[in-house]
C-alpha cells in the first residue's frame, strides 16, 4: 500500500504504518493538548493508542497465522486509524477453514483481556466501571474493556 512504512517482519509477514496512522496520534495529542492536560497525560493517551494498536497486530497475525494452517499465505498487515488490513493471497475454499480464520482474530482478543484480567486480579487494581472511560481510569483496565468491545471484532 503507497504511504506506509514498514513495522516489523514475523513469519515473512510484513506490517505497515500507513502515513494516516500518524493523523491518529496527532489527534490524541491535540486532543490532550487542547483540555489542558500535561505532558505526562498526553503521553499516557500516545501509549494507550500504541498499546491499542498493537492489540490490533496482534489480532490480525492471529487471521493471518491460521490462515497459514490451511496454506493461504498473508502478503502484509496495514495499521490505519480504523484498524488492521490483512492482505491474504486467498480466501479458505472451504466453509469451515473460513470459520476459523475468521475466529482466530477474536480469538486473540479474549486471549489478551484474560491474560489482563489476570493480573489484574493477581495485583488487585480495579476501578469501579462508572470511572472507566476512553481517556480515564487505569491503564490496563481500559485496554482490557477494548478487547471486549464486540463493536471491534
Amino acid at each position: 500500500m503507497k504511504w506506509s512504512w514498514k513495522l516489523c517482519e514475523y513469519r515473512g509477514i510484513g506490517v505497515y504504518m500507513h502515513a494516516t496512522f500518524l493523523l491518529l496520534i496527532g489527534f490524541v495529542i491535540l486532543s490532550h493538548w487542547t483540555a489542558g492536560q500535561s505532558g505526562g497525560k498526553t503521553l499516557e493517551g500516545v501509549g494507550f493508542i500504541l498499546a491499542l494498536f498493537a492489540c490490533v497486530v496482534l489480532h490480525e497475525f492471529g487471521h493471518a497465522l491460521m490462515a497459514a494452517r490451511y496454506g493461504i499465505r498473508t502478503k502484509d498487515i496495514t495499521l490505519l486509524p480504523i484498524g488492521g488490513v490483512p492482505r491474504l493471497e486467498r480466501m479458505p475454499e472451504q466453509p469451515m477453514q473460513e470459520l476459523w480464520v475468521a475466529l482466530a482474530g477474536p480469538a486473540v482478543n479474549v486471549v489478551i483481556a484474560l491474560g489482563i484480567l489476570a493480573w489484574l486480579q493477581f495485583t488487585g487494581v480495579f476501578a469501579p466501571l462508572e470511572q472507566l472511560g476512553m481517556a480515564s481510569g487505569p491503564f490496563l483496565q481500559r485496554l482490557m474493556a477494548d478487547q471486549c468491545d464486540p463493536g471491534r471484532l
